[in-house]
């Protein structure tokens, strides 16, 4: 008997319509711990950084099913500061398709579970590429925005688009 060569391979691209803009908005949430946070009782930037770009990945992955690699962080800011003990939610979504690439919008909110008040403490944007199992681009399916609010958010993503393509030819 001979063994079957089995390879790993991202899963193909569904021939079906494409997804809707918002169905994979994904809400990740993490408690900031002690070993998160500085010696002034707030969180490390990098560790909200690493926070987004998990979230993002899973939403780039979850809508183009397929593996994902980040490769831009176009505008990352710290809002207000985020304590130990607080609560993270952040909410990654779609906000423009490529040919292989999408754009993702994640806000992260930090919340005091013991208040309640809860402030929006970073807003970012990153782009994610979909790759093969052997790292190579790959396409993803067209966006489709369901409504108004949608279409605005794919049309200010593509000034986004438009920026970063011009900064990458000045490179």
């Amino acid at each position: 008997m001979s063994k079957k060569n089995k390879s790993k391979s991202a899963p193909p691209v569904a021939e079906k319509a494409p997804p809707p803009a918002n169905r994979d908005t994904v809400i990740m949430t993490e408690l900031v711990l002690p070993s998160h946070t500085n010696a002034l009782g707030t969180i490390f930037g990098g560790v909200v950084m690493s926070w987004i770009d998990v979230a993002g990945a899973i939403a780039a992955q979850k809508y183009s099913r397929s593996y994902v690699v980040t490769v831009s962080v176009d505008y990352l800011h710290f809002i207000a500061p985020i304590k130990t003990g607080f609560t993270v939610s952040l909410e990654a979504k779609i906000t423009y398709v490529g040919t292989t690439s999408m754009e993702v919008e994640i806000v992260a909110y930090s919340e005091n579970n013991i208040t309640g008040d809860r402030r929006k403490a970073t807003h970012a944007y990153l782009t994610y590429v979909a790759v093969d199992e052997f790292n190579r681009p790959r396409k993803v399916p067209p966006l489709v925005p369901a409504n108004l609010e949608e279409k605005k958010l794919r049309q200010e993503a593509e000034r986004r688009r438009e920026a970063r393509l011009a900064y990458r030819e000045s490179m």
